[in-house]
């Protein structure tokens, strides 16, 4: 049963293969775009009445 283990799991993972190294830069401007975006459906949904805008 140990030996035929490897064969159900799967081989060990080697050192190293993980997630691909994060690009802060990029991550960065995704954040900022998200925020931009967030902030302007706040202000538009508030003008309009149909959210509740603390900026009023």
């Amino acid at each position: 049963m140990l030996e035929g283990a490897a064969g159900v799991f799967g081989p060990e993972p080697k050192a190293g293969t993980g997630t691909p190294p994060l690009d802060v830069k990029t991550l960065h401007a995704k954040i900022g775009e998200l925020t931009l975006a967030n902030d302007f459906l706040e202000s538009a949904l508030g003008k309009a009445g149909v959210w509740p805008s603390a900026k009023r």
